[in-house]
């Protein structure tokens, strides 16, 4: 009798194990799936992209550098430097305009903020309103628009004071786009939504703030 109910018991534990090993490779292999269901919807996101801001080109810092670094949009459609200035920014308008683009995004600033003269702030719109200038020059038919400068980590800014400027700087952005008659769009709603989109350094940005920030753009393309 004893035998019988070890038996019995031995082959209840057997029997749940195996179902316990069941559930968790359908766990595994549900995952697994879902997975390949997320990475195959980043990469058509990331085609639709590629595809939809096709005429246009994005100028820039090494902020910007990142739209082509991570993969969501391909070189031609990307001149980001890292240091890039409004003032240096100035030698780069002869090979935006050989590429042709319909739409022209501007995002810099960050390093402007950083450029060492009495009022930076100044200094970088007076160049700013320079480029705007000399882009509508070559291209007058281009739809230009002016990014705000994005935001920095608390730990950024206490390691680099003069990022508390940022606002600033990006009033006198808006105030500039007024003036020169160009579009002007606010990014920090993408950081209101996901504060987590700084890397390591707190200045530079992930992945995943680049597919947002086109998102937020894909209505001004044309």
């Amino acid at each position: 009798m004893g035998n019988k109910m070890t038996a019995i018991v031995l082959a209840g534990a057997i029997a749940l194990t195996l179902a316990a090993c069941g559930n968790q490779e359908r766990e595994q292999g549900l995952a697994a799936v879902t997975r390949e269901k997320e990475a195959a919807a980043a990469t058509a996101e990331a085609s639709s992209y590629k595809s939809m801001f096709s005429s246009s080109v994005f100028l820039g810092d090494s902020i910007t550098e990142g739209l082509s670094f991570h993969g969501v949009l391909d070189d031609k459609n990307v001149m980001g430097k890292a240091g890039a200035t409004a003032m240096f920014a100035l030698e780069d308008v002869e090979n935006l305009a050989g590429r042709k683009p319909k739409n022209v995004f501007i995002q810099l600033g960050s390093d402007d903020l950083l450029w060492p003269t009495d009022n930076p702030k100044q200094f970088s719109l007076t160049n700013y309103a320079k480029l705007i200038g000399k882009i509508k020059e070559k291209l007058p038919k281009a739809k230009i628009t002016i990014l705000s400068v994005t935001p920095v980590t608390a730990e950024a800014e206490k390691s680099e004071p003069r990022y508390k400027n940022i606002a600033d700087y990006n009033q006198g952005l808006k105030e500039l786009a007024a003036k020169e008659k160009v579009d002007y769009t606010d990014v920090s709603p993408i950081f209101t939504a996901r504060p987590d989109l700084h890397d390591t350094d707190g200045i530079h940005m992930k992945a995943e703030y680049y597919t947002q920030l086109l998102k937020l753009l894909q209505d001004q393309v044309k």
